[in-house]
């Protein structure tokens, strides 16, 4: 068993036409989680995992993934702003294919730039506290990546 890992316009062929997915904001201490609808029209946040070890990280991500339906996984690509991958984008690069050999759901690569940037953002302006913002950031920018990833679906589909 070894799932693909595709950057996400490549994926989409390998995803059925309806189903859930799982965004992905992979952090060093943490791994935030947000699903979306079968219809994929809405991305909210679901967790945040605190890191502990490979193991026992992915573990739960596939149980939470197994629990919403999901038929793939959108992992947030921490690309430069100039385009170029540095060690953060590597060290996504190595969890995507070790998490592949625990899975057979597709694995899309979707370029995450300044997602957690937007978040805090729009946290801020929302008047929500420090403490809060901490506990749910996470979540929000894996719902922010997954968004982009459903919008940008959603703009193949009418291509084709």
């Amino acid at each position: 068993m070894s799932a693909p890992i595709l950057p996400l316009a490549d994926a989409a062929a390998l995803l059925p036409p309806r189903g859930s997915l799982i965004g992905i904001d992979l952090g060093t201490k943490t791994i935030g989680i947000a699903s979306c609808d079968p219809d994929r029209r809405l991305a909210a946040g679901v967790e945040t995992i605190a890191r502990k070890q490979f193991t026992p990280d992915a573990a739960r991500l596939l149980e939470l993934a197994a629990a919403r339906g999901a038929v793939g996984l959108v992992l947030g690509l921490p690309i430069n702003m100039d385009g170029s991958e540095g060690p953060r984008a590597q060290a996504t690069r190595a969890f995507a294919r070790n998490l592949a050999r625990l899975t057979e759901l597709p694995i899309c690569l979707w370029d995450e730039r300044l997602s957690t940037a937007a978040v805090e953002r729009e946290l801020v302006g929302a008047d929500v506290s420090r403490a809060r913002r901490a506990a749910v950031i996470d979540q929000h920018a894996a719902a922010f990546i997954l968004q982009g990833a459903l919008d940008r679906l959603r703009m193949l589909g009418a291509a084709r």
